[in-house]
């Protein structure tokens, strides 16, 4: 496994836990279609599905996590959770589009801002 994968599998695995430690049960992670990949796939406490799109940048990185989450990456998403839906039989639930923004330290240590209702 290469350094970027391993470090966005951090990245998931702590967007996870922080999920879960809101009372969310997460169904799915690096869910695959042929419209790209859902990295977090969430039912929050309410019911809702929540598509969550985990960003993680290094220490230095220019721009914030939350700015690689364009129009284009938006539309993929939007594609692949109405798939998602569609497989699993959920397409009548409520659903929202998050991101799970994380910065890496130099030290290693993880920083997490989550954007719930980040995008439509």
């Amino acid at each position: 496994m290469n350094g970027t994968r391993a470090a966005g599998d951090r990245g998931e695995r702590a967007a996870a836990r922080y999920l879960e430690a809101r009372g969310c049960e997460v169904l799915a992670a690096q869910w695959r279609c042929r419209y790209g990949e859902l990295d977090l796939v969430a039912r929050d406490p309410n019911g809702t599905i929540c598509f969550v799109e985990v960003k993680l940048r290094g220490a230095g990185a220019i721009g914030l996590p939350r700015e690689f989450v364009d129009s284009r990456k938006q539309a993929r998403l939007r594609k692949a959770a109405m798939a998602y839906l569609a497989e699993t039989g959920l397409d009548d639930a409520p659903a929202r589009f998050d991101v799970a923004e994380i910065q890496a330290d130099r030290d290693g240590t993880l920083r997490l801002e989550y954007l719930e209702d980040a995008f439509t």
